[in-house]
């Protein structure tokens, strides 16, 4: 039998009595709960609750907003209200799903600890009704805490003409949803479902913000909207009640080829810069924009490089390998104010 030098010199008597050991601290010391975080060490940033869809493999809801989050100084929460193996665009997915009982489980959870301060609230898609009562349930909770919690909701609900979620969402959104959200960050078709009117036009795109202004948030960023074949941003920000909203546009060079998880990335993106730049939406909605466009570059070139037919089927996000882009974009894409 080998006998390491090491049990020879101390001897197998010592080596079971160190068997036997047991710390006597763990039995006589209660530790002390671990201190609250947001407190003791409050973020400079912020701290924010995400609660949105995950994949295991690829970059959607949450996976594809907490790391630009993080990169650019968050303290990020995240709950997710789905987890499946990958996202549906694949031949098949497994997974589960969280219901709103679960959801306020997990609150309860955190609020008997004094877990609950947060200064933003994200929320992206949302599969059903009874999901999305406990999420505002979740908004009046957080705002118990910190009345100055900034709700940026992306009310996911379809694109170009067609719902993806249960059609009795979208009158849930527009009821109760918009008047507790600060910002709102919807498509061309979630903002014609949410004010009821048809976008054609750049004038029906402000006007679209106008109605979503009376309803209840102060900042709404329609982040795609389809007009003459140019793909625009349009963004609003009415500094006070009853004030004349602040309205500008950004043209955005449209990509040949389709990719999953942009509008969950470009609301992160919004709420990260326009926290830092609460007075100038211009400018942040020219930051997000700026590292959305790197990162799909990015993307493409890489496919391409690798030999990839970019228009066969959607593209997984090159998040990680954009970093730089998020955390310090070179500005290529300008605001033009609405006089």
């Amino acid at each position: 039998m080998f006998v390491s030098p090491l049990i020879a010199r101390i001897g197998f008597n010592t080596i079971r009595s160190f068997s036997n050991f047991r710390p006597r601290c763990s039995k006589q010391l209660q530790m002390a709960p671990p201190p609250i975080l947001a407190l003791a060490l409050p973020s400079d940033t912020g701290r924010v609750l995400s609660i949105q869809s995950h994949t295991v493999q690829g970059y959607v809801g949450n996976k594809s907003a907490v790391f630009p989050l993080q990169l650019l100084g968050y303290d990020v929460d995240q709950i997710n209200s789905v987890q499946f193996s990958n996202h549906t665009g694949y031949p098949t997915f497994k997974g589960q799903v969280l219901n709103g009982e679960q959801l306020w489980e997990l609150v309860e959870g955190l609020e008997a600890n004094d877990l609950l301060y947060y200064t933003h609230l994200l929320t992206g898609y949302i599969g059903s009704v009874s999901f999305l009562n406990t999420v505002l349930k979740v908004v009046d909770k957080l705002r118990s805490v910190n009345p100055k919690l900034t709700y940026v909701c992306d009310p996911v609900m379809g694109d170009e003409g067609k719902l993806y979620v249960p059609p009795e969402l979208v009158a849930v959104y527009r009821e109760k949803v918009v008047p507790v959200a600060s910002m709102l960050t919807p498509n061309q078709f979630e903002a014609e479902q949410l004010t009821g009117s048809s976008i054609t036009s750049e004038k029906d795109g402000q006007e679209a913000c106008n109605i979503l202004h009376a309803a209840g948030p102060s900042k709404v960023v329609i982040t795609s909207i389809n007009i003459d074949g140019n793909l625009l941003l349009i963004g609003s920000h009415q500094k006070e009640k009853g004030q004349s909203p602040e309205q500008f546009k950004i043209v955005i060079p449209k990509i040949p080829a389709y990719f999953t998880g942009t509008g969950d990335l470009m609301t992160a993106l919004l709420l990260g810069w326009s926290n830092k730049y609460p007075n100038d939406l211009d400018k942040a909605a020219e930051l997000a924009v700026s590292s959305l466009q790197a990162l799909l570059l990015r993307t493409l070139a890489d496919y391409q490089k690798a030999g990839y037919d970019c228009q066969s089927s959607s593209l997984e996000i090159r998040l990680i390998q954009s970093q730089d882009n998020i955390r310090n974009p070179e500005v290529k894409y300008r605001a033009k104010r609405y006089i």
